[in-house]
């Protein structure tokens, strides 16, 4: 059975704990058709690559975020790639092999065309609130787009407007 972790508001915990995790609705419909989805990355041996989505999920509003860590069968059809690419199919067990195995890890995500059930769920643990990247994997040191679209309503985005 694959183990991934899923970020989640806080605030969520105990819906999470007695309903399971709920898909989200895209107003797009993302590959293949599915309208409901979970995101969620593999746990592998690292763990920046597991939870490098937390400092981008910040930036929207969320004060503090935890880590939901679930287990799918192997045999499970997920879908994997790098957020602004287009995503393949693959069985789940795969998918952990792909972001594993891959020497440049970060701006991967596995989407999950299902609900995620109470009983598949393991923990929910706090974590460092601080970690991962921000804008896109390799901005560290760069300046962000000071552009209305990429900055919308973002906070401080005056500042980084101006500059």
């Amino acid at each position: 059975m694959a183990l991934f972790v899923h970020l989640a508001n806080e605030k969520e915990t105990n819906s999470i704990r007695r309903v399971g995790i709920k898909p989200r609705r895209q107003s797009q419909l993302v590959a293949y058709g599915f309208r409901r989805i979970v995101f969620a990355m593999p746990v592998v041996d690292n763990f920046y690559v597991s939870h490098q989505w937390l400092r981008e999920l910040k930036r929207k509003g969320q004060r503090t975020i935890v880590g939901v860590y679930f287990r799918i069968p192997d045999n499970q059809q997920v879908m994997v790639g790098h957020y602004n690419q287009s995503h393949q199919i693959m069985l789940a067990s795969e998918a952990v092999g792909v972001v594993f195995n891959n020497e440049r890890p970060e701006g991967f995500e596995v989407i999950i065309p299902r609900r995620i059930a109470p009983a598949e769920v393991l923990k929910i643990n706090s974590l460092p609130q601080v970690m991962g990247w921000r804008y896109y994997p390799d901005a560290k040191g760069k300046r962000p787009c000071g552009c209305p679209y990429c900055i919308k309503g973002d906070i401080k985005s005056k500042r980084i407007r101006e500059a």
